[in-house]
């Protein structure tokens, strides 16, 4: 029995002492997930932990829709980051300025033909922050008290997709109205996803410039503050104004009807002709003499 733990242990010895230093190339990055604003520099890290070949292929591929294209190709730069970036040791990509077509996958791909195992990758997500623009902004120019009426404002160039705010006379709307002393009686809702600012009932006390602000990670912008004024009721000036709307009303309908009296609206039948027909003497056509017929006449004596 020991004899054989012996053979054993000389075995697995032997085998301990035949095992490679290194079994091949092994590669790491610091993030797989990584965010850069638009128009900063950024670098794509692949590591390489183990390796035993000295001069390894090293490649990068940008995966954009499922579709691979080549980033570093043959000890090159290539594709649509050719003058905009660099390799840097061991094989990270340095990338000057971002773009955000630069959002995509790219796989570091190293192949060492000396190594037992041969080739690794690794795959790293870029995502680009692109800072808003000017949004563009809706404020009404006057509405009434007691009114229902909607701000609207709109973005659609920033990444991620910016959350929107509204500022009243140059101060911040709280999103919840309740939860200042200042706007607890107003009753405007704010939807920081689509940029609309909606008062259920208008007040005096909601006029004012306003301007709206999309902000996200990259930055923010703003449009140009807007004035929004608000009336009272003018209760004497719709009445006026129905008054004005009736009396038209009914000097109309009398002016159809006295023209109507007139016979300004009757209509004469073109067909009719002021032709008469021929009077018919009473008694007996005996037609022409020259026809050959004989005339009965009064004054004929047998």
């Amino acid at each position: 029995m020991a004899i054989a733990r012996l053979i054993a242990c000389f075995v697995l010895y032997s085998s301990i002492r035949h095992i490679p230093s290194s079994l091949g190339v092994i590669l790491r990055t610091t993030d797989k997930i990584v965010w850069a604003n638009e128009f900063e520099p950024i670098e794509l890290t692949c590591l390489i932990e183990s390796i035993s070949t000295n001069n390894p292929r090293i490649e990068w591929k940008k995966i954009k829709n499922g579709v691979p294209s080549y980033v570093y190709f043959q000890n090159r730069i290539a594709g649509d980051l050719e003058h905009r970036a660099q390799l840097r040791e061991p094989a990270n990509i340095l990338i000057f300025n971002t773009s955000r077509s630069d959002t995509a996958e790219y796989r570091c791909e190293v192949a060492a033909i000396d190594d037992q195992r041969d080739f690794d990758e690794i795959l790293i997500s870029l995502a680009v922050r692109v800072k808003p623009v000017v949004p563009r902004c809706s404020v009404p120019v006057a509405v009434t008290v007691g009114t229902t009426s909607e701000l609207r404002c709109l973005e659609n160039e920033g990444f991620p997709a910016p959350q929107y705010r509204w500022f009243h006379n140059n101060e911040e709307l709280p999103q919840d109205p309740k939860s200042s002393p200042k706007f607890v009686n107003s009753s405007y809702t704010i939807n920081p996803d689509t940029g609309g600012l909606k008062f259920r009932r208008v007040r005096k006390e909601d006029a004012g410039e306003y301007y709206c602000q999309a902000k996200n990670d990259a930055g923010h912008a703003q449009c140009p503050a807007q004035m929004m004024e608000v009336y009272d009721v003018d209760i004497l000036g719709i009445f006026l104004k129905s008054c004005a709307a009736l009396v038209v009303f009914i000097c109309v309908t009398a002016w159809i009807c006295l023209a109507y009296k007139h016979g300004c609206f009757a209509s004469k039948d073109h067909t009719e002709n002021n032709y008469k027909l021929p009077a018919q003497d009473d008694g007996v056509d005996y037609g022409d003499a020259d026809e050959g017929h004989f005339r009965h006449k009064s004054s004929f004596i047998i």
